[in-house]
């Protein structure tokens, strides 16, 4: 997750950028040697881009996608958060340290904060929502949208 206090000037990208964005994107295993082919630049043209993109932070980490279910998690929700004004940085961090929580985005609009809860099963879902966020100092109120089937789009 980008952080709110690091620097977030744009970083100029072209097509080429672009297009092995998009590569490594779409696998992010992919050699060099593949990403260069793909994008039709040299092999050493592609390495000395994505030194470039990760250097300025563009791409940030490599990693892999993990279907939830065949990883034993098998329940997921959303959960918003309303929380107390100015307690957004101490709140990140305590919500960084909870495994279950997969992702989470500070936004505008009804609620302040939204997270991607993946547990093992319903019951370890309510523990981290009623034992774990709503106990947290700073968090008002949540909302749980259950998630009953996931679609990756990338």
């Amino acid at each position: 997750m980008a952080e709110a206090d690091a620097d977030q000037t744009a970083v100029p990208l072209d097509d080429v950028d672009r297009n092995i964005i998009a590569e490594l994107t779409r696998d992010g295993r992919m050699s060099v040697t593949q990403v260069a082919e793909n994008v039709h630049i040299s092999r050493a043209h592609a390495y000395t881009r994505i030194a470039r993109l990760t250097g300025e932070g563009v791409l940030t980490k490599f990693t892999a996608l993990v279907d939830p279910i065949k990883a034993g998690l098998k329940s997921s929700a959303y959960v918003t958060l309303k929380v107390r004004q100015h307690s957004w940085r101490e709140l990140r961090e305590l919500l960084r340290a909870i495994p279950e929580v997969h992702h989470v985005a500070l936004v505008g609009g009804d609620f302040d904060v939204i997270l991607l809860v993946r547990a093992v099963d319903n019951i370890d879902l309510r523990r981290v929502i009623f034992d774990q966020l709503q106990s947290m100092p700073g968090v008002l109120d949540t909302q749980t949208f259950l998630v009953f089937e996931d679609l990756d789009t990338r």
